[in-house]
């Protein structure tokens, strides 16, 4: 009768009066059954072994590969395996915290190819009161290396939308068993290959989550990573358009010297790439060559990483990078330390190594862009893609979809979120759409994380710059719990981490496609000096 009871008070909320809904919750919803972690090892699932069931209470895990994990609150450890064909071990972990629980669930995702699963997640959703889950993708290894997919159609499969979801399923009747009632809420958190799989969800298994917090989405994979082919060709095809990160940062100061103040505050970083037009021209080496300018090739390959990928018609396989932020953002991922050496090359590489062509010799600058794209669809995009803008399912049972992506993101293009954000309204219309679904492009944010700008606003469990419950998750929970609308967010940026952080600048988000503007007095570092503004998408 408790979990009964329990759906009865959930359904019946919003007709009681507090009170007697405080009492409903009181006498029907009891404290958590820590006493019964260790029973959830004969928990049955379909397809499921349930490995480990331990109640952990030192306060701190050591996870693979030997990292500890401290300041954790007493709570119930669940591992488990998932087999749903025989070419399939998904593994997946259930984290429930013993006491003050929140009653929400919080799912984990994954980055790059995945391979691991996101413990550092589940110990930021817990210290937060979250019950929360995450899954390795239905394999192991590190997140640039592909290998594992080599003639295993079943693993894309599970790394593209089934891990995921039958992950999902397994931990909501965890928490369900452990606690005596199901989570009131469902909400997922994730960025990069995690946006990828959070748009998956809402788009195939509407049910799952009640609100997505969806970053830097790598949804459009297969143009993401054919767009790579091309770029790499004209960027390193030829060693002499090969550019040095040594010469990254002449490009920073330049573009930033065309751009930075037309928002009409200086500030280190680029408020709306959309509007700015800087040209690399401006760099060509007058004579001879230094770290101040470019050369003639190494100008043509500055244009194409801003441009990105096309085919063979001159058709956009994907938009390239913004400008602004190339020192020292592109470094790792885009330039790498010689060519051929940028995690973004990697990628590519394992992608149509080992997932489209099944040819370990494959070779980025021998392909054929027009047949590495055509490949790439045609074998994984139904797996790997999701671009559906049809999500009236979701929208149908209430679900909320807040998207965010750093403008001076290095790794996934900024305006392939814009494109799929824009898809969903037209599909749905824009009334529909803005009653669901909402972005913020953030001005001055790298990969998910990080950057020149204030890139600090709640996701994926770091600091929100209002203190705890000011960030975009509890926004997201707001807008599916109590329906009220999304209101501004504001980001910051700290010098230092853990308790000797220090704030040095807020701004606000604003919804796209409004800017931040500076009203024209006190600090610029202060967000209460700044109004969003409405603007018209110029790209």
């Amino acid at each position: 009768m408790l979990v009964a009871d329990g759906r009865l008070c959930r359904m019946t909320r919003t007709l009681l009066s507090a009170a007697v809904a405080t009492a409903c919750l009181t006498v029907a919803m009891p404290a958590a059954r820590a006493a019964d972690c260790a029973s959830l090892q004969s928990l049955k699932l379909s397809e499921t072994t349930i490995t480990m069931a331990l109640r952990v209470t030192t306060g701190g895990v050591v996870i693979p590969p030997e990292t500890s994990l401290t300041g954790l609150p007493a709570f119930c450890r669940v591992t488990g395996e998932i087999r749903p064909t025989t070419d399939s071990m998904i593994k997946f972990e259930v984290w429930m915290p013993e006491t003050k629980w929140n009653e929400r669930f919080l799912g984990v995702g994954n980055g790059g190819f995945a391979g691991t699963i996101g413990y550092g997640g589940l110990a930021a959703n817990l210290r937060r009161g979250f019950a929360t889950a995450g899954t390795d993708a239905g394999h192991v290894g590190d997140s640039e290396d592909a290998s594992w997919a080599y003639q295993h159609p079943e693993k894309i499969k599970d790394f593209g939308w089934r891990a995921l979801h039958l992950t999902t399923e397994r931990a909501k009747k965890v928490v369900a068993a452990f606690y005596g009632r199901p989570a009131r809420q469902s909400y997922f958190d994730s960025c990069s290959d995690g946006g990828r799989e959070a748009l998956m969800e809402a788009q195939r298994f509407p049910e799952d989550y009640d609100g997505i917090l969806a970053g830097a989405p790598a949804n459009n994979w297969t143009g993401l990573l054919s767009s790579g082919v091309d770029v790499t060709q004209v960027t390193a095809g030829d060693p002499a358009g090969y550019i040095s990160n040594m010469k990254l940062p002449a490009i920073t100061r330049a573009a930033l010297a065309a751009c930075d103040a037309q928002d009409g505050v200086k500030d280190g970083f680029i408020n709306d790439p959309a509007e700015c037009h800087f040209d690399p021209k401006v760099l060509l080496c007058k004579s001879g060559n230094s770290l101040d300018c470019l050369t003639a090739p190494q100008v043509r390959s500055l244009a194409k990483f801003y441009q990105g990928g096309t085919s063979s018609h001159g058709e956009s396989i994907m938009s390239g990078y913004a400008m602004g932020d190339e020192w020292p953002g592109w470094k790792d991922w885009v330039i790498g330390s010689g060519p051929g050496s940028g995690s973004g090359l990697g990628y590519v590489q394992n992608f149509f190594r080992y997932m489209v062509y099944d040819d370990p010799k494959w070779n980025v600058l021998a392909a054929d862009v027009d047949d590495a794209w055509k490949h790439a669809n045609d074998k994984t995009a139904a797996e790997l893609n999701a671009t559906n803008a049809d999500l009236s399912g979701f929208a149908a049972r209430g679900g909320k979809l807040i998207l965010y992506h750093g403008w001076d993101d290095p790794a996934i293009s900024p305006w392939s979120t814009i494109a799929y954000y824009e898809s969903v309204r037209k599909q749905m219309g824009p009334e529909k759409a803005d009653g669901f679904i909402q972005l913020y492009m953030v001005p001055g944010m790298e990969h998910c994380v990080g950057g020149p700008g204030p890139a600090s606003f709640g996701q994926l469990g770091l600091p929100e710059a209002n203190g705890p419950g000011s960030g975009m998750l509890p926004v997201l929970e707001e807008w599916v719990e109590k329906g009220t609308p999304v209101k501004e967010i504001v980001a910051a940026k700290f010098d230092g981490t853990g308790k000797t952080a220090t704030m040095k600048m807020t701004r606000p988000l604003c919804p796209y496609p409004q800017v931040s503007a500076y009203k024209g007095t006190g600090s610029t570092d202060d967000a209460t000096n700044f109004v969003c503004r409405e603007k018209s998408p110029s790209k």
